[in-house]
């Protein structure tokens, strides 16, 4: 073969190996679900089963409602209650000596028994 005819073919070679490599990369693209804003959710195909095992992790649990709140200027009963999640009336009922009208910065109330 000569040196002519061996750059010739290359010539031609390469820009259809670029072109075989372009359609290659489209095709997974298109395939991998990344690409494609005009499906609609109910039509995409159902996921693969998984073939690796995975330890499921424990649900987070809810955090632990705190047994105390110290009162903060400017708080009111009401104020605490939605903070807390607890009641207006439990407060109460936990706090019997409790004035709602009075509440002192530094206080501590009990928000559980």
């Amino acid at each position: 073969m000569s040196p002519q005819s061996s750059r010739s073919s290359v010539r031609l070679i390469a820009p259809a190996a670029l072109i075989l490599f372009a359609i290659a990369l489209v095709a997974v693209v298109s395939g991998s679900g990344l690409v494609g804003g005009g499906e609609e959710p109910g039509n995409r195909p159902a996921a693969a089963p998984m073939t690796e095992r995975t330890t499921a992790e424990p649900a987070p649990r809810p955090p632990r409602q705190k047994a105390t709140y110290v009162v903060e200027t400017g708080d009111t009963l009401g104020a605490i209650a939605a903070e807390t999640d607890v009641p207006v009336e439990t407060i109460q009922e936990l706090n019997p000596e409790l004035d709602p009208q009075t509440l002192v910065a530094g206080q501590e109330l009990k928000l559980r028994e």
